[in-house]
């Protein structure tokens, strides 16, 4: 019997790599499911043959209560986007200099070979192998983490459960992007039309809610696909005699992929220099819309595996590859009304709204006009019939108006004199393109300020929705950030969508708020020019409120004097601390509980024991780079990284001979591998705590 598994088993994962991924079937459908169902009843009939890798395992087990937080091996950083030639040549510019390569004037630009393979429009997928075996599949997540989704990616019938290798690596990290065809996604579309369900706007939105079913049947039964594209190996893996060597080049390592039995897209080029880029890149701007799926670009990858290494990273994205993106699609549209937005800082922002016209797989019907001058340089009229568009194929935006069918007697349009939320008298100071509602008790300005206050960057407040906040604000309940804290769990369990128990924890997240360190509290208050990075710099010069309040009215010298703060805020700083209303809500937070202050270890942190220009001890982490991996037994990713940078480090996403410092906790992955391997310092969180205290280098 075990033979006649195995070799079922054989048979139907060749006859399912034939069909879904080299598009040849080498089987009949009747016969496939024949013997499908043969290898089901034995495997039934003797459950100790059946193979994780077996045909029958791709939809298998109960529904998912969730998903859970998995750190990728090898992080999944985005790539830099360039809109035009101009911007490339630039990126290539950018390269040369990197690798020490640039030509000396007059001569032409050395010619490095280039991949170009197509943007696919779908959604990045990280998988691990074990052994040739699939072992977790996630999301990209922040590029760090993602979700673990291996149940429904195992049911992606061009996802190979095991790798089509003699001598497999004991681990392989495969990169690659899911997507549903549009042919399916129209047959998707019409069944749940059919069953009187709303249809979904795009296939990328769809891939990524299908991805994310907690019952893997639903993913199976919508037929998505996966292209890989990237490819990590171990460094001591040596291939079998029937394996493709290990790849030099990124052109390599496709043809790696598609011998190990990956699906990976067909259209990929090799090129030989820079204008056989811009040669594909051009060919395929019409072409593109006769593929079967999405695709809104090229990505263009530097082919030699060890420039790329030599190329390395900046923070965010690898140097040696770019997404060079289409021009956006345009669409004519009638303009049916001009609307405004109050944002939380009293800006007042037109937003067209016109006939809803679909782009780039959306349907849109509002775009933001940003200030008074762009509407006059519109010059747009009500009932104008404009030219829509997707900025960088996300935002919306008005490009043009088209004055030519412009309905007779049509009157211009500009912003009204008074705010749209409160009927104060709107003001616009000389020099600035904003204009403004100086209201502060305006509900719009209210509601924005709170949203800010219980954000992610600022106090994170869990629970403290958008639509909480404005039943709080429209009945009155909140007038003012320290209103929050006076609220109790009756009266929030009371509101809509508000049950007993979503009411304490909201009670219990906001007490736990106030003792967010000093940095978040300042970003909080939402003063104009003040953003993260800003205000963890200001918090490391000023220890609180009164000193930073004290520098703004009698020495603002001392706040410029802080790196990367200029005129600018230092005017904001003084005119938000000078604003009576403001004083009054620092004395209503004191009362509530907050510091409004560094705390003890915050200050032996280094986050600032004197003003700026002081002669105090500089921050004792500064100019150390630092990378955090695996968790830590008592600080979340953020708080390790808030305290490092308030100490006047700096936290990086990858290890480098440069790196000072790996803190490492449980199940820390590669980089930590690596740092053993470069002979970088690792620190538990014990030792980074001491590091921050002694502020002097620990032993590792």
């Amino acid at each position: 019997m075990a033979a006649r598994v195995a070799e079922l088993s054989r048979l139907l994962t060749h006859a399912a790599h034939a069909y879904y991924v080299l598009d040849a079937p080498v089987m009949e459908d009747p016969v496939y499911d024949r013997l499908y169902r043969e290898l089901l009843e034995l495997e039934q009939a003797y459950p100790e043959l059946i193979r994780p890798d077996s045909p029958t395992q791709r939809v298998g087990g109960s529904p998912a209560e969730g998903f859970r937080s998995v750190e990728h091996r090898i992080g999944l950083l985005s790539l830099d986007n360039a809109f035009s030639t101009e911007e490339l040549e630039a990126w290539y510019a950018r390269l040369l200099k990197v690798l020490d390569r640039t030509p000396a004037a007059g001569e032409p630009l050395p010619a490095l070979p280039m991949v170009g393979e197509l943007k696919i429009d779908g959604n990045a997928l990280a998988l691990s192998y074990r052994d040739g075996l699939l072992e977790r599949a996630a999301t990209r997540g922040d590029g760090e983490r993602g979700e673990e989704i291996t149940a429904n990616v195992r049911t992606i019938q061009s996802v190979p459960l095991r790798l089509q290798l003699g001598h497999p690596p004991a681990w392989v990290e495969v990169r690659g992007e899911a997507l549903i065809p549009d042919g399916t996604f129209a047959a998707i579309n019409a069944e749940r039309q059919g069953r009187g369900e709303p249809a979904f706007a795009n296939p990328r939105n769809a891939c990524a809610g299908t991805l994310r079913q907690l019952d893997p049947q639903v993913v199976a039964d919508r037929r998505l696909d996966f292209f890989a594209y990237t490819l990590h190996l171990p460094d001591d893996w040596q291939p079998g005699p029937d394996d493709p060597p290990r790849p030099a080049s990124q052109w390599e390592s496709l043809a790696w992929l598609r011998a190990a039995g990956f699906k990976v897209n067909p259209n990929a080029e090799l090129l030989d220099d820079l204008a056989a880029v811009e040669a594909f890149f051009a060919r395929w701007e019409p072409d593109r819309r006769q593929l079967p799926y999405a695709t809104d670009g090229v990505v263009v990858k530097l082919d030699d595996l060890r420039l790329q290494a030599d190329a390395g990273f900046t923070q965010k994205a690898p140097r040696w590859a770019i997404a060079l993106k289409y021009a956006a699609e345009e669409a004519p549209s009638r303009l049916l009304r001009l609307s405004c937005q109050v944002g939380r800082t009293g800006v007042v922002t037109p937003v067209a709204e016109f006939e809803p016209v679909p782009l780039a797989g959306t349907s849109v019907s509002r775009a933001t006009l940003h200030n008074a001058d762009r509407l006059a340089e519109l010059n747009l009229h009500a009932g104008d019939t404009i030219v829509v568009r997707k900025a960088g194929e996300i935002i919306p935006e008005v490009v043009r108006v088209l004055p030519e069918l412009r309905p007779a007697g049509a009157l211009p349009l500009q912003l009204p004199p008074t705010c749209p939320e409160c009927g104060s008298e709107l003001v616009r100071e000389a020099g600035e393109a904003a204009t403004r509602c100086v209201n502060s008790s305006c509900p719009a300005i209210l509601r924005g300020a709170l949203r800010h206050w219980v954000s992610k960057g600022a106090l994170d407040v869990d629970g403290a929705g958008s639509k909480l906040i404005e039943q709080l604000v429209d009945r009155g309940l909140v007038r003012s950030i320290a209103d929050l804290y006076r609220l109790d769990a009756a009266l929030l369990a009371s509101l809509e969508r508000m049950g007993e128990k979503s009411a304490a924890n909201l009670v219990a997240a906001l007490a736990a708020s106030k003792g967010q360190p000093w940095h978040r509290q300042l970003y909080g208050l939402g003063i104009h020019h003040v953003g993260e990075v800003n205000a963890k710099a200001l918090a490391r010069a000023f220890p609180g409120a009164a000193e930073l309040a004290a520098a703004a009215a009698e020495a603002p010298e001392r706040i410029t004097a802080v790196f990367g703060i200029g005129d600018e805020i230092a005017q904001s700083l003084q005119q938000w601390f000078a604003t009576a209303a403001n004083q009054g809500l620092l004395r209503q937070l004191e009362r509530e509980g907050f510091s409004l202050a560094a705390g003890a270890a915050e200050r032996a942190a280094g986050q600032g024991a004197g003003g700026a220009g002081d002669s105090g001890d500089a921050a004792p982490l500064a100019g150390r780079t630092f990378v955090l991996t695996g968790t830590l037994p008592s600080l979340s990713r953020r708080q390790a990284q808030d305290l490092i940078e308030a100490a006047g480090g700096k936290v990086t996403a990858s290890v480098s001979k440069k790196t000072s410092y790996v803190v490492a906790g449980a199940e820390a992955g590669s980089k930590l591998t690596k740092a053993e391997s470069l002979g970088v310092p690792v620190l538990d969180e014990e030792g980074l705590l001491a590091l921050l205290e002694q502020g002097k280098p620990a032993s590792a």
